[in-house]
């Protein structure tokens, strides 16, 4: 167990620095950042309805984002719609995200999202015209995302 915290800790350090760019002196508003760039598998997946498998499994590789809603239970969160653009692996699925996490990424509908695969869930990123890849958001394992929980310490 405190292998895996101390392995979480890099990672949500990371998170904060690496997706926002932010410095030491900006760290009182990394919290809340990193709560709208970090998800759990369980609640940031969904599969498609067309889906005729059980699991949502996703592929690493490119997607395009083929609709974004707001969820009417939610407005915070968005349902973006992302279907597979290589031709192998004819893929659908919904990333549920914070719209903050969105609105900083600039996703829109058409645009091009990159998701790869790391040793505590998926990266995503949206990518450039360029080709160039701009991380937005984390879907964690599960038992990551756990690890991440706030706690308190009694001394």
């Amino acid at each position: 167990m405190q292998q895996l915290i101390k392995k979480a800790l890099p990672l949500t350090a990371a998170l904060v620095l690496g997706l926002t760019g932010l410095t030491a002196q900006a760290a009182s508003s990394a919290s809340s950042l990193a709560s709208d760039s970090v998800g759990s598998s369980s609640t940031s997946i969904q599969k498609s309805s067309d889906s005729s498998s059980a699991a949502t499994k996703v592929v690493q590789g490119d997607y395009t984002i083929i609709e974004m809603t707001t969820l009417a239970q939610q407005p915070d969160t968005l349902r973006l719609r992302l279907q597979a653009v290589a031709p192998l692996a004819p893929q659908e699925f919904f990333l549920l995200l914070p719209r903050a996490a969105a609105v900083r990424a600039q996703l829109a509908a058409g645009d091009r999202v990159q998701a790869q695969q790391r040793a505590y869930g998926l990266a995503f990123a949206a990518v450039t015209a360029q080709g160039a890849a701009s991380p937005f958001f984390l879907v964690l394992d599960d038992a990551w995302y756990r690890e991440l929980d706030s706690r308190a310490v009694s001394l």
